[in-house]
């Protein structure tokens, strides 16, 4: 057994966003180095944590920044441990990285430890000094004492986010084990009693589907902050999301543009999300994702598997536990299917590509993206609905996605992981065919998925949009202080080829001043295939761009069940969904 590192972490100016960091490093005379992550699992996208960190000491020691992340430590001879000090900077309000306020601190491993550049797997151990008015730490990691942890290696330390402050906790059993949701800032309008009932019954609903329940306790660490997100860990998860959420049970159009009031049925959604990833990622994975290379990118073309059919289930196991009904879950499989519907870029960027870009593109979208790529999470939701479906048909309805899953997990769910080819093959050994043309075309292809088997088999339709009169121009445009500018210019639109760009400022149609709010009612005055005239400006330059309006393209895809669904159909949605 290798001797632990030892951190003490402290806030004596949590007010100004500072975590304070002393760690005990074993170390023997010569040259030691440390390094910092810089990406968090779970988020494909480096993060550079270590830009966070100042004031770092080694308390006599020669030492110098040997990489952007590194640092080199002169050890003395006879000397068997180092002592450093450094802080680190935490206001990025993310799951992936760190927040320190006087209220509370939600700090993650990779954004926060230094550790040793070797290859022994070493114990980890984490004291921590509460501000007066704290109450509590709450974390994944197993505990020695008081405010005193231990992860058995540096993979659990950065798969242990760590919340300290004063939360609302409620604690229910299930499968044996103990569970806990921990509510940062509930502010007297979060029903937590409620919500933890409901947390509960999806907890439940996954231990039906998948018949193991692999760790000894859960922490659900729920931060009410006014914002959105999610991170999966072994034994815990992060919420990010808005107190107002529980009280809101209305479900928006699913046409309505971001930003959309928080509701129930999104927290519930992503509840079940990141807590279905312990068993899809976090010991389910992709071969690549495991041992983890902090240091660099990991490169997955199954990002698909861990995300997108982690996406499909989440709402799915919603509905099978009961906490909303049939109509809302189709509208969540509905908003995933017109969200790739009305994406240009899933004509251009196959399903698999868009999981091993993931590291520079998803995270870093721009005012083009729309046209260029598909999120894997959308697409991969989608493919794992017809998955689903296809399997269910080939079988007579004996097997399912849920069983693949299951078989996946009892085959892969070691330390090795699986590849996109045997993850395919697995598919087909439960589906008692070989769908290795059918896998190629709708994971390395850009064609249009085919949705009449899932249609028919469920007994399903999309509902009819009648045809519009209104003439489109195509781009989305934002009111920029009483400014009418371009944000985002969608391909195969009337504004895309008439050459219209990302921040032109559009000022006039046919010779008359357009206003900031008024282009939807201007543009109400012509009719698809009128050819109108745009004055714009752009970098100062008055532009005339002559655009031929189209008529309004179909904007949903919502999910209905057939007027006169047979028995079967009937049987088959409802066993689906468990009714």
């Amino acid at each position: 057994m290798h001797d632990p590192i030892r951190y003490t972490l402290s806030f004596p100016e949590a007010q100004n966003h500072y975590v304070e960091v002393d760690a005990v490093i074993p170390a023997t005379g010569g040259t030691v180095e440390l390094f910092m992550a810089v990406w968090t699992p779970g988020s494909y996208l480096i993060r550079e944590h270590a830009q966070h960190v100042e004031g770092f000491d080694a308390f006599g020691l020669a030492w110098h920044k040997s990489r952007k992340n590194r640092w080199r430590i002169q050890v003395p001879a006879g000397e068997t441990s180092i002592h450093v000090h450094y802080r680190v900077y935490a206001r990025t309000m993310g799951v992936q990285s760190n927040w320190v306020d006087s209220s509370f601190a939600l700090l993650n491993g990779a954004s926060t430890f230094l550790t040793l550049v070797e290859a022994v797997r070493r114990p980890h151990e984490v004291s921590i000094e509460l501000p007066g008015p704290w109450r509590s730490v709450h974390t994944g990691l197993e505990q020695l004492g008081p405010r005193t942890y231990r992860a058995a290696d540096y993979d659990t330390l950065v798969d242990c986010p760590i919340y300290a402050g004063s939360p609302q906790v409620y604690e229910f059993e299930a499968a044996a084990r103990k569970h806990y949701l921990v509510n940062e800032g509930e502010g007297g309008v979060w029903d937590g009693p409620e919500s933890v009932r409901a947390v509960e019954r999806i907890v439940r609903e996954y231990h039906r589907m998948m018949g193991i329940v692999p760790y000894n306790r859960y922490l659900f660490l729920n931060l009410l902050l006014e914002t959105g997100g999610g991170l999966e860990h072994q034994n815990s998860t992060v919420l990010f999301a808005s107190r107002w959420a529980w009280r809101n049970t209305e479900e928006p159009a699913l046409d309505a543009p971001p930003p959309r009031k928080p509701n129930r049925s999104n927290w519930l959604d992503l509840v079940s999300h990141e807590y279905f990833h312990l068993w899809n990622v976090k010991r389910l994975r992709p071969l690549e994702l495991g041992p983890f290379d902090y240091e660099n990118e990991n490169y997955t073309r199954t990002l698909w598997v861990a995300e997108g059919i982690t996406t499909y289930y989440g709402p799915l196991a919603v509905k099978r536990a009961r906490l909303i009904d049939r109509g809302t879950y189709l509208k969540f499989l509905s908003r995933e299917i017109t969200q790739l519907q009305t994406t240009p870029g899933r004509l251009i960027q196959p399903l698999e590509t868009s999981s091993y870009d993931a590291w520079i593109k998803l995270y870093r979208q721009n005012e083009n993206s729309t046209n260029t790529l598909i999120s894997y999470y959308t697409k991969g939701a989608v493919i794992a609905w017809l998955i689903d479906a296809r399997i269910q048909r080939l079988t007579a309805g004996a097997k399912s996605l849920d069983d693949a899953m299951r078989l996946a997990y009892s085959r892969h769910s070691h330390q090795r992981g699986y590849t996109s080819a045997e993850f395919r093959q697995l598919v087909s050994e439960v589906a008692g065919h070989d769908l290795s043309s059918w896998f190629q075309e709708i994971l390395e292809t850009t064609g249009e998925l085919d949705y009449s088997e899932a249609l028919d088999w469920f007994g399903l339709r999309f509902a009819e949009t009648p045809a519009s009169s209104k003439a489109e121009l195509g781009a989305k445009t934002k009111n920029d202080a009483g400014r009418l500018l371009v944000t985002v210019v969608p391909r195969g639109t009337p504004a895309f080829a008439a050459g219209l760009n990302a921040d032109d400022e559009i000022l006039a149609i046919n010779g008359f001043r357009v206003r900031a709010d008024g282009l939807a009612a201007r543009l109400g005055g012509y009719a698809p295939g009128d050819r109108v005239e745009f004055l714009v400006a752009r970098r100062d330059q008055l532009l005339t761009l002559q655009v031929t309006l189209a008529a309004e393209p179909r904007k949903v895809w919502l999910l209905e069940p057939v007027p006169q669904p047979t028995p079967q159909q009937e049987a088959r949605l409802a066993a689906w969904l468990r009714d």
